[in-house]
Parts: structure tokens; C-alpha cells; sequence
């Protein structure tokens, strides 16, 4: 196991803000990765698995965190029948590769989310109608507790949320996939990755979805599109003219800025629509948000 101290989390994140992490380890089997939690846990430390940096701000002051970065054999990928068994650090686009390969769809979706196997179990990942509970057979848990396999439903899976609490770490995934052909996957995925470049700012540093789609019709990106927030800045933080949801790191943005643009989102839905929209991006550190941010 390699540990790195000071590691700046701007080096590891999509929207490219965030200041040093207290230490950084790259952990590559099971072993190392019980190893790691229970040094972490002795030394009252809080646990954060960094794997594309997608879906994450960081304070830019630094974090007292110890980051796990899951590599080797916890992001290796192989085929059983239809079944598909993934380290936690494997990336989407690899198993959705390898599923295409062996002929295997269900997967498809995971092209628009730019994340790993282990990130999409803990917050339920899903995009264009379907989401990892769909075809997540089980994951096995790893904690300073123990390790042990569990199951969707008891992994309390719900709308981009898990019941994972802190120091939960997805060590290894396996999906239930059906029979489909290369062929077949490759058009979906060419259909839905066309799709997303039409409507997402793609080509942009962001770290995804902002807030998570309130009950009702009006989703949330275009719910903050009525409230006249596309192409409004902050600093270096942009709202996407795109896709009023994403946040875009346009010119050497902080943290602090995206953080700023949030509250300025959820006042300006909360006065015209009377929502209080729920933010999907996951903080990390002391970003001084007001309550409820």
C-alpha cells in the first residue's frame, strides 16, 4: 500500500477545484483495503474513496481525510455467464466495454455516467431512465467492521442515494446482465452518448448532475433554467448555458464560487418554485454551506 501525504484533490477531481488531502493511499487487493480501513479507523480518521473524482467538491482549503484510491484487482473486470464482476474502482466505460464484448447489455446507461463501478453503488447512479439497482446483483462492503456481500435491498438503495454510512467502502461489485449482441449495445450506447453530447456540456470540467430531480414534471436543470441561471458565473464557477444542472469550472474556479452558485440555485428555486432542491454532488471538507445547502 502507497500512501501520499498532501495530495492536492484538484489533481483528482472532474471540476478540478479542491485543496490537499490529509493523506492519499492506492490500495489494490481486499487485504490492503481491510489493512487501510483499520489503520484509518485507529486513527480516528474519515475515509473518502476518490475513484474518477466525478460527483465531488472539495474545500479548498485542504481536508482532513484519508483518500483511498481502489486499483489492480479492485478494478479489475470479469465475465461469469451474465454475470459481470467488477472491482469498486472499475470504471464504467471498462465494464460496459467488456459487457459489450461478451454480448451482454443492461449496462448501457452507465456510458453517461463518468464514475466507477464502487460510485455508482453508493449513490445509486443512473441516468435515462434506469439505475444500478436495475442490475446490481450484490456488492461486497468492506468497513473497519468486517467485510461481507450485500444485497440491493440491503443496501437500502433508493433515487441516487444508498444506506453506505461513513467508512463503507465498495470493494467489489457483480451485475446481473442479459443476453444482447456487440452490435445491438453499440447503437444504444451511440444513441445515448449522441443524446447526452446534445444536451450536457461534455466537453467542460464539471462534476455532474448538481442537484438530484425534485418530485413533480420540471426536473431540476430545467426548473433553474426558468429561474433565468444558465451562463450565470460566479467567480470561475459558470452554470452551464448549456445544462442549468451542471456547474462548469470556466476560468480557475474554487470551490467556493461553485458553492456560491449553489446557494444562489436553490434560493432562486426555492422563491419561484417553492422547492427546495437536494444537491447530488457529494462535499468534502469544511465549505462553511448555510443549512440545508
Amino acid at each position: 500500500m502507497r500512501i501520499e501525504n498532501g495530495v492536492p484533490l484538484a489533481r483528482l477531481t472532474t471540476i478540478g477545484t479542491g485543496g490537499p488531502a490529509l493523506a492519499l493511499a492506492r490500495v489494490t487487493t481486499l487485504d490492503e483495503l481491510e489493512e487501510a480501513l483499520r489503520f484509518a479507523a485507529g486513527e480516528g480518521l474519515e475515509v473518502v474513496v476518490i475513484g474518477l473524482g466525478s460527483n465531488l467538491l472539495a474545500a479548498d482549503e485542504g481536508v482532513e481525510v484519508f483518500v483511498l484510491r481502489l486499483e489492480s484487482d479492485l478494478a479489475g473486470v470479469e465475465i461469469r455467464d451474465r454475470l459481470l464482476a467488477a472491482g469498486g474502482g472499475a470504471t464504467n466505460a471498462v465494464c460496459l466495454h467488456r459487457a459489450r464484448s461478451a454480448g451482454l447489455g443492461g449496462l448501457e446507461f452507465a456510458c453517461a455516467i463518468p464514475g466507477t463501478a464502487g460510485g455508482g453503488v453508493r449513490m445509486n447512479a443512473g441516468a435515462y431512465g434506469r439505475d444500478w439497482s436495475d442490475i446490481l446483483a450484490r456488492a461486497l462492503i468492506a468497513s473497519p467492521a468486517g467485510t461481507d456481500w450485500l444485497t440491493p435491498a440491503e443496501l437500502g438503495l433508493s433515487y441516487r442515494h444508498s444506506e453506505l454510512g461513513p467508512g463503507a467502502v465498495v470493494a467489489r461489485v457483480e451485475y446481473r446482465l442479459e443476453s444482447s449482441s456487440p452490435s445491438r449495445v453499440k447503437a444504444t450506447v451511440a444513441e445515448l452518448v449522441s443524446r447526452r453530447k446534445a444536451t450536457q456540456p461534455t466537453n467542460k470540467r464539471t462534476f455532474g448532475s448538481v442537484f438530484k430531480n425534485p418530485p413533480g414534471d420540471i426536473g431540476a436543470g430545467r426548473m433553474l433554467e426558468l429561474c433565468g441561471l444558465k451562463g450565470h458565473r460566479i467567480g470561475g464557477a459558470l452554470i452551464s448555458p448549456k445544462h442549468a444542472n451542471f456547474i462548469e469550472n470556466a476560468d480557475g474556479a474554487t470551490s467556493a464560487d461553485c458553492v456560491a452558485l449553489m446557494v444562489e440555485a436553490r434560493r432562486r428555486a426555492r422563491e419561484q418554485f417553492g422547492v427546495e432542491l437536494e444537491r447530488e454532488v457529494v462535499l468534502i471538507g469544511d465549505l462553511a454551506l448555510p443549512a440545508g445547502t
